[in-house]
């Protein structure tokens, strides 16, 4: 067995921090955060997609640290909405919106919307950053949003979006439930493969 390989995600929140640990629990890397990182990192989502914003985030990070590092995008996209709030998922109601705020703006815009029009679904993009290794995974989610919210667990979108095969929302799942089903948890095992492939490159990269 090798060396541990330390694995920077790069977010500090520490909701979505945990929900993707979980997956990373048996596997052989140690998992840290930016709140982890002596350096002050900065991160930017200029962006116009998923793939763009966590190639981005992943990119900076690995630049400060010359840890590999993993990134995540996500976010709603509501077909009625063309798409939105999209890559601005976490800002839609300003830049230091609250969930509240972001919800609460999401269920003023599709008041009176009638429910076979409210689908949507939940978009996830993992980039892989290391030396000589740049890798993407995308998960989606297809559901609808709800007409008012529902649940406690989870965060984000959670409470309003009803997936397929579900009459409950993300926020009424458990973190089991939802992770068997959830656009993270698919991107995340996918991401998982490309990990164990290039685990020795990843430990080989590294400067002990």
């Amino acid at each position: 067995m090798g060396r541990i390989v330390p694995l920077v995600l790069a977010t500090r929140n520490q909701h979505k921090a945990r929900e993707l640990q979980s997956f990373l629990s048996d596997l052989d890397f140690k998992v840290i955060t930016l709140d982890d990182i002596p350096q002050h990192i900065v991160l930017e989502e200029t962006g116009t997609t998923f793939y763009e914003n966590a190639l981005q985030k992943a990119r900076i990070v690995y630049d400060a640290t010359k840890l590999p590092s993993l990134a995540d995008d996500s976010g709603l996209e509501v077909f009625f909405l063309d798409g939105r709030p999209g890559v601005f998922s976490a800002r839609y109601a300003g830049v230091n919106a609250t969930d509240e705020e972001n919800n609460m703006k999401l269920l003023n815009e599709l008041r009176g919307v009638p429910s076979e029009q409210r689908r949507a679904q939940f978009r996830s993009v993992l980039a892989l950053v290391a030396k000589g290794i740049e890798q993407t995974t995308e998960g989606i989610c297809l559901g609808m949003v709800a007409e008012l919210p529902r649940g406690t667990n989870g965060f984000g979108y959670d409470p309003l979006f009803i997936p397929d095969g579900y009459s409950c929302t993300y926020a009424e799942l458990t973190a089991e439930e939802k992770n068997r089903i959830s656009h993270r948890s698919k991107s995340f095992a996918k991401m998982r493969e490309i990990l164990l492939k290039y685990r020795d490159t990843l430990e080989a990269s590294l400067q002990w």
